[in-house]
């Protein structure tokens, strides 16, 4: 867009700010809007980073559906929210886009709390189609007519769960449209003017009055059968959707998500039949930004960037634990033609993409199929090959039966690489892996290690992956302290931690990449200071003996207290019969929302300073043995 007609899209972004205004529009203006909203989404993200690619690809779609459907009243569920910029911007929310994904800003994903357009909070994928049917129960319950509009990517298709719904929803007489954003072409053939065309004369008033008309004739005369048959034959000569059909859903489609009328008189359409149905939508991702549509997968999450050149600014810091874990199933794999790794679609996020080119016959990305992943590393491991499960702590919690019931049950040698382990900054509480040690730590045999650093992160994936049976190590996003890891493939003793600074009064038992905090405050407080590197098997015989020569012990985790690192401790002690004053720092019981890593530890209490001040007033005056809180 040039400099002179941006003006001109700002007043009209200005006269449409709610839906309901861009209801009053004519229809030929809409595409202005699109356009408009596509221009300020670029702007706003290149200044503050979030989501961009899957966001341009959705544009005309978003204005679409809100100009159809009478929202908020009608429901419309999008899936994850990476997908929802443009809904943010149509839904009086575009003068906060400014402080999108930082404390006290927008959310990068769906809060209810947030807007009343937000029908379903959303972080994690394939969850949009239950909950639009649940809705749509509720509302046929109530007596309520209503629409419930469920969006999904192509890629949250692939998750089980979006399919266990369609199985329901489709056996449901239930007012539920769900809309495939296929943005990747991985289902359909490309859309043309024939789709079109069917698409609309399969979402007519008129095709669908003589196809209920012709059912129920032939009902009459004993051929239902045969005419459901003759239709799904017809249909599935030239469409896609014999799936969805199967399933119970009147589908429609594959139209392109880029042409404004189409979209609205499908639509339209579609808004005036009953029952179950499927629209397909085809889009580009990162359509109308040059440098997006070239490369979406390195535009799909961006840091600010040049909205002229799409340079983006490089992150700060040293070498991420991502490239560490990156650089050694590299190694490992080099070493052990044994080793096979598995992401659920995070090969970029986790640090797969080397291996997936150097390795490719023994690489596997399964999709967005968590549970899937961890079974499927199961199978391997049953025929004596080594898996290794890349994945984020938050996600490896939608997989947590499999880790019970299939890998650890049956003592199977699977590794866990768990990335995002503690709080992951602008993404918030939906990514933020707060739970993974309580989770984690109750299942029998389930070992769990907890790097201090990156040279320890190496050591300690190594470690895992040569331990017989089921192993996580659990590590942070973003960078460490900067220490170098070795080349070599080093193992660490194990079940054995490390006292790091010997002191007098308290001890801080540190699990993690906190340890530098640690430190910090045993320094002001001339305490000892444990790198105890193992949550599951503990060291048992370090924390008696700083048990027997300290007043007070600390134990620091970027887990949840409850049921983590600390409790581990404590239960042991109980167990020992070992009467000592215990502080459990971690993370609280309470949704920690976005900001920057930093600002959320200090709202966790675990900051140097605040951590410095409870432990200080806990330590026993005369050398009682109080029990801190």
């Amino acid at each position: 867009m040039t400099q002179e007609a941006k003006p001109v899209a700002e007043a009209l972004l200005r006269e449409v700010d709610t839906p309901e205004a861009l209801r009053e529009l004519a229809p030929e203006r809409l595409q202005a809007v699109a356009d408009a909203v596509r221009t300020f989404l670029i702007e706003s993200v290149s200044r503050t980073g979030g989501h961009l690619a899957a966001g341009l690809g959705v544009v005309e779609l978003s204005v679409a559906l809100h100009y159809v459907f009478r929202t908020p009243d009608d429901r419309l569920i999008w899936d994850v929210g990476h997908q929802a910029y443009p809904h943010k911007i149509l839904t009086g929310r575009r003068g906060r886009m400014a402080g999108l994904r930082r404390k006290d800003g927008l959310s990068g994903f769906l809060k209810r709390d947030e807007s009343v357009y937000d029908a379903f909070g959303a972080g994690h994928s394939s969850t949009s189609i239950s909950a639009a049917l649940g809705m749509a129960v509720a509302a046929q319950a109530k007596g309520i007519e209503r629409e419930h509009i469920a969006v999904i990517g192509d890629g949250a298709l692939s998750a089980g769960m979006a399919f266990e719904a369609l199985n329901h929803g489709g056996a449901l007489d239930m007012d539920l449209l769900v809309i495939l954003n296929d943005n990747d072409m991985s289902i359909s053939s490309p859309v043309g003017a024939i789709s079109n065309y069917l698409a609309r004369v399969l979402s007519s008033r008129f095709y669908n009055r003589v196809r209920d008309g012709s059912k129920h004739v032939l009902s009459k005369v004993g051929m239902k059968d045969l005419a459901h048959r003759w239709e799904e034959h017809m249909k599935g000569m030239v469409m896609p959707g014999t799936l969805f059909e199967e399933l119970g859903f009147n589908y429609i489609g594959p139209i392109d998500g880029h042409d404004m009328d189409l979209l609205v008189e499908t639509l339209q359409n579609m808004k005036a039949m009953r029952g179950p149905r499927f629209l397909h939508v085809v889009t580009q991702k990162g359509r109308g930004y040059a440098p997006a549509e070239g490369d979406p997968c390195v535009y799909h999450g961006v840091t600010p960037f040049n909205p002229e050149t799409g340079d983006m600014a490089k992150k700060a810091g040293g070498k991420s634990f991502t490239s560490v874990f990156s650089d050694w199933i590299c190694d490992a794999a080099k070493q052990d033609q044994r080793l096979f790794a598995i992401t659920p679609a995070m090969c970029e996020g986790s640090g797969l993409v080397d291996f997936a080119e150097r390795f490719p016959d023994r690489y596997h990305d399964v999709g967005i199929a968590e549970q899937h992943a961890v079974t499927f590393a199961a199978g391997l491991a049953c025929e004596g090959v080594k898996p290794v499960v890349a994945i984020y702590s938050t996600f490896l919690q939608r997989a947590y039966d499999q880790m019970i019931h299939d890998v650890a049950l049956q003592g199977l040698d699977v590794t866990f690489a768990v990335d995002r382990a503690g709080q992951v900054g602008a993404d918030g509480a939906t990514h933020a892996g707060s739970f993974d040690l309580s989770y984690a730590r109750c299942i029998p045999d389930m070992a769990i290690l907890a790097p201090a650093d990156e040279a320890e992160c190496r050591a300690m994936l190594q470690t895992a992956y040569e331990h017989e049976g089921p192993a996580m190590v659990r590590y942070p996003r973003g960078a460490g302290v900067g220490t170098e890891p070795a080349s070599e493939l080093s193992i660490l003793p194990w079940g054995t931690g490390e006292l790091v600074r010997k002191g007098q009064r308290v001890a801080i038992l540190s699990f993690g990449t906190l340890l530098d905090r640690a430190l910090a405050a045993g320094d002001r407080l001339g305490g000892s200071v444990a790198n105890m590197r193992f949550v599951k098997p503990l060291d048992e015989a370090l924390i008696v003996q700083l048990a027997k020569q300290h007043e007070l012990l600390v134990t620091l985790e970027e887990n949840v207290v409850a049921g983590g690192a600390g409790s581990a401790v404590g239960e042991f002690l109980a167990r020992q019969g070992i009467s000592v004053s215990l502080l459990h720092l971690g993370l609280p019981d309470d949704w920690i929302e976005q900001g920057t890593q930093d600002q959320q530890l200090e709202e966790a209490g675990l900051s140097v300073e605040r951590m410095t001040q409870r432990i200080a007033a806990l330590l026993p005056a005369s050398g009682s043995n109080a029990v801190g809180h």
